[in-house]
Formats: C-alpha cells, sequence, structure tokens
C-alpha cells in the first residue's frame, strides 16, 4: 500500500494523482498541479519537470492517463473499504470532517476553495463532479485562511523572491507587479534544496557534537578512575609515611628510656657507694667523738694511731651532680625535624596544586566557535 501511495501520488500537491498526465520525461501529475507549473514558465518558452527537471520546447501537450486514473480510483476505494471504523473518527488534535452531523468524523482533506474540511465520504463528490475538479484540496488543516490570499481572496500559489512571501496569481499584476515571481512549486523545490545542504551541515555538526559527548564523558570516566588511583597510591604513600614516623617516634621513645635507665643505674651505684661510705664516716666520727673523750692517756694515744691510719683517712673522690639535667634536646631536635618535612610537604602540596591550576589534569578547554549564520536558508 505505501509503494502505490507513492507511485500514484502527485510530487506537486503531494495528493493522490486527479486527472492524472504524464509528461514526456515519464514522470505523472495531477492536471492541473503541472498545468500551473506550465503556466508559470509560459513567458520563458521553455517548460522543465519540476521533479528530473528536463525542459522540453514546445509545451508539452497534456493528455489525460486513463491507467493510471483506474489505479487511483480502485486505491481509493480499497483505501476506505480497509480503514477501521475506530480510525475514522476524530480524536484530540485531529481535524474534523465540516460537513459531518454528531459524531465528527477524521478530515482526510481540506478545499482550498471551499475553505473547508472533508472526510473520506464527503470528500467523494470533489472526486467526481467536474464543478468541484477544479478545487485545490490540501492536507487536512485547521489553517485554512492562511492560504488565501487577504487582499483577493484567491489561493497563495506564487512566491515573490523580491518581497520574500507567497502571494496569488492576481497579486503578480497588482502591487507585486514587476517582482521576481516563481510558482510556490518551483521556489519549494529550490528551498528543498538549500533546506538539504542545512540539515546536511545540520547532521554533521550534530554528530560533531555527539562524538564530543562521548570523548567528553570518556575522559570523564579516565579522569575518575585517575583521581580514585591518586587517592589510593597517596593514601598508602601517607600511611606508609605515618607508619615510618612512628616507627621513628618509638625509636626514639626507646632511646630516651634506655639513656634514662642507663643514667639513674649509674646514679643509684653511686648513691648506694655514697651512703656506705657516710655510714662509715659516721661511725668513724663516733669513735672519734668517744676518743676525745678518754681520760686514759696511753688508750688515748694507742687508739689515736690506729685512727689515723684507717681507711677512713683516705681522701674520697669528689662527685659532681647536676640538678637541671633534661632531654629538651631531643625535643628541639624533633621539633626542627617536624618543621622541616612540614616545609616539604607545604612545597610538594604546592606543585601539585600549581600542576593542576596551569591545566595538567584539565579535561578540556572550549574554544570559540566560527559565527552562526542567523538565516536558516541563504
Amino acid at each position: 500500500m505505501a509503494v502505490a501511495m507513492n507511485s500514484l501520488s502527485c510530487s506537486i500537491c503531494l495528493d493522490l494523482l486527479k486527472d492524472p498526465v504524464t509528461i514526456p520525461c515519464g514522470h505523472s501529475y495531477c492536471m492541473d498541479c503541472i498545468k500551473g507549473c506550465f503556466d508559470q514558465e509560459d513567458i520563458k518558452g521553455i517548460y522543465s519537470c519540476p521533479q528530473c527537471r528536463q525542459t522540453f520546447i514546445p509545451r508539452p501537450v497534456l493528455n489525460r492517463n486513463t491507467i493510471l486514473t483506474g489505479l487511483v480510483e480502485n486505491l481509493k476505494k480499497s483505501r476506505l473499504q480497509a480503514a477501521p471504523p475506530v480510525h475514522y473518527y476524530a480524536g484530540p488534535g485531529d481535524v474534523e470532517c465540516d460537513f459531518c452531523t454528531g459524531r465528527k468524523l477524521k478530515a482526510v482533506k481540506s478545499c482550498l476553495v471551499c475553505l473547508a474540511s472533508y472526510c473520506e465520504t464527503h470528500l467523494q463528490p470533489h472526486y467526481e463532479f467536474a464543478g468541484f475538479k477544479k478545487h485545490k484540496l490540501v492536507q487536512a488543516s485547521t489553517q485554512l485562511q492562511q492560504k488565501i490570499c487577504s487582499h483577493h481572496d484567491k489561493l497563495l500559489e506564487v512566491y515573490c523572491r523580491t518581497d520574500q512571501q507567497c502571494i496569488c496569481l492576481l497579486c503578480t499584476i497588482d502591487e507585486h507587479k514587476g517582482h521576481d515571481t516563481v510558482s510556490a512549486v518551483v521556489e519549494r523545490t529550490h528551498k528543498q534544496e538549500q533546506l538539504s545542504v542545512k540539515h546536511q551541515k545540520s547532521q554533521n555538526r550534530i554528530q560533531k557534537k555527539e562524538k564530543e559527548i562521548q570523548d567528553l564523558i570518556q575522559a570523564v570516566d579516565s579522569l575518575k578512575r585517575s583521581a580514585q588511583a591518586a587517592v589510593e597510591d597517596s593514601e598508602r604513600i601517607f600511611t606508609e609515611l605515618i607508619r615510618s614516623i612512628e616507627r621513628r617516634h618509638s625509636e626514639l621513645k626507646e632511646k630516651i628510656r634506655a639513656q634514662e635507665k642507663a643514667e639513674v643505674s649509674r646514679a643509684e651505684g653511686l648513691l648506694e657507694k655514697l651512703e656506705q661510705e657516710v655510714t662509715e664516716l659516721r661511725r668513724r666520727d663516733v669513735e672519734l667523738e668517744q676518743l676525745s673523750h678518754t681520760e686514759d692517756h696511753i688508750q688515748f694515744l694507742q687508739s689515736f694511731q690506729s685512727l689515723c691510719v684507717s681507711p677512713g683517712s683516705e681522701v674520697l673522690p669528689s662527685i659532681t651532680v647536676y640538678p637541671d639535667i633534661s632531654f629538651d634536646y631531643v625535643k628541639e631536635s624533633v621539633s626542627e625535624m617536624k618543621d622541616q618535612l612540614m616545609d616539604v610537604c607545604k612545597k610538594e602540596m604546592d606543585k601539585i596544586s600549581g600542576k593542576a591550576t596551569a591545566g595538567g589534569t584539565s579535561i578540556c578547554r572550549k574554544t570559540p566557535e566560527a559565527p552562526k549564520n542567523a538565516e536558516m536558508c541563504e
């Protein structure tokens, strides 16, 4: 059915062929449609096919194609019979038949002469009676008035290139006299070519932007993976650094405690020795005190000699004590190490931030595009 509709449609009005005629190049049109096109070209004396642009001199004689006429009539009947009833009735957004009573059927065509829309049933007189066959039928529309000239109430079928607007035939001999005018079909063909070029450019731009989208998505995914890897690596490295610092901290505490233990042990040994010496000195001091009170001269002289020769007369070694001894140097060294480490960290972080700011991790940079043409069709 789709193939039949395409082969039996007029490329000018885009409707089923009415009074179909075939011109010398083999293309077929409605009698009125091709006649209107040839009328526009009478001034030039050169006639062309709206589809293949083949030219003819003189003007081709238009004879009705009876075979196509029969095919069109059979197609209309089969299409009308095959259409399911549910598709007949107009729904929201459909054009209603102006001649249906009660529940409106869906309009299939609108007449630019009658300024009315018709369903399949009410449209039949336009196909069957000679008085209606010259009427211009178009796709069903609710905006029929826009297809009529507001000055002459005639069908808009001419395009004025000078003023860039659709006009009727009477306008060409009135306010648009002397202007560059062509048939709406010819101008449509010309604009269609421009539209095809614009459409192709639009498709190219869409493809380009879609590729940029895909590239950007891939770049974002890559960035996320790289960022995640960087986070994991930095976390691992900082963990190792922290563990290393903790190990050094433990080692330092062990050294401090070991030095503390050694010095305390040494001091305790000296303390014990000093206490023994003090005890011995006190004992001998008591003996000396007792000797000083002895009345026996002989005993005094004998004891004095032995006390003077006793080990207590030896010179005791002197011990110097430093009451302010401390580990402040450790604190200073650790503080200095902390400052150096923080300085290194700050410098390295500044380098990382500098690379990111300079675009080292930038996904993309938007470059200015060429100015867009404000006109859709030149």
